[in-house]
């Protein structure tokens, strides 16, 4: 599909392309609200804020029309500012379930660290090697969170900091950091991607991290370095066949853990991470 047909794709989720890389399997768009990923057979798509994702997966299905989708899986974590969203994972999954048929469920307690996952009922058979990994890191702390909040930050210190050069080897990325505060990457090297996103502000931090990349098998512990020098209070992990290990530093413990298999392949393996050191809070006025 032509430029014009993904800026209106992600017009409807109310984000904008701020630009886009690409090679010979992967075009990669870096949005207003997240980030965008094309292949020949796949699309991946992340949306933040009050985005409308449920309106451009709607528009997408009404394109390539349902006897060409072999999966689709939809998925939605609980929300800092729910009652601000458009709608509900349930008002998405309604829209879905009139085009596509599928299972719905939630891993984790409402009161806590959860999320929504969706996926499409239709037969197909997923590859074992088919892998992607969700890191989601609550609440970051130390050096590297205090200057993610200074107004002197930059693509290229960032990058540095967190030393992506290393983790991503040989990836050609394109950043951005917003205003006033806020970062966005993706990263593409052949078939693999990643992509990692920053909400650094004090009260409601929030770091990101989506890879294809098969963590168990790279030469460097991709989520064990951002934990160490991110520090987050709390963190959950998503792996489709896949499981990510639990760091060293810092020092946690898991307090919910759940794999859920779907009949296509996937076996989806969740876990919540808290740091065992107690946090010092201090009051917030309104």
């Amino acid at each position: 599909m032509p430029l014009s047909f993904w800026e209106h794709i992600v017009s409807l989720a109310k984000a904008d392309i701020l630009s886009h890389i690409n090679n010979d399997q992967c075009d990669a768009y870096l949005l207003s609200e997240s980030s965008l990923f094309v292949w020949d057979h796949r699309v991946v798509m992340l949306t933040c804020g009050l985005s409308t994702l449920i309106d451009s997966v709607s528009a997408l299905i009404d394109k390539v029309t349902e006897d060409k989708l072999t999966f689709i899986s939809y998925q939605r974590k609980n929300e800092y500012l729910a009652h601000l969203q458009a709608s509900t994972f349930i008002d998405d999954i309604d829209t879905l379930r009139l085009r596509v048929p599928g299972t719905a469920f939630r891993v984790g307690h409402l009161d806590n660290h959860h999320h929504f996952l969706f996926s499409s009922d239709k037969s197909c058979q997923i590859m074992s090697q088919d892998k992607t990994c969700e890191l989601l890191m609550y609440h970051i702390s130390g050096p590297v969170a205090d200057y993610l909040c200074t107004e002197q930050q930059t693509v290229a210190e960032i990058y540095k900091l967190l030393l992506l050069d290393e983790l991503f080897a040989d990836f050609e990325y394109d950043a951005h950091v917003f205003t006033p505060l806020g970062f966005s990457i993706n990263g593409i090297k052949d078939n693999f991607y990643y992509t990692l996103h920053i909400t650094p502000q004090e009260q409601s931090s929030y770091v990101s991290l989506e890879t294809n990349v098969d963590l168990e098998q790279h030469q460097s512990d991709i989520a064990s370095t951002l934990l160490a020098i991110l520090k987050p209070r709390s963190w959950d992990t998503i792996g489709f066949n896949t499981e990510i290990a639990a760091a060293i530093e810092p020092k946690n413990i898991c307090v919910g853990h759940c794999s859920y298999p779907i009949k296509q392949g996937y076996n989806v393996i969740f876990s919540h991470y808290q740091q065992t050191c107690a946090e010092l809070l201090s009051p917030e006025f309104l």
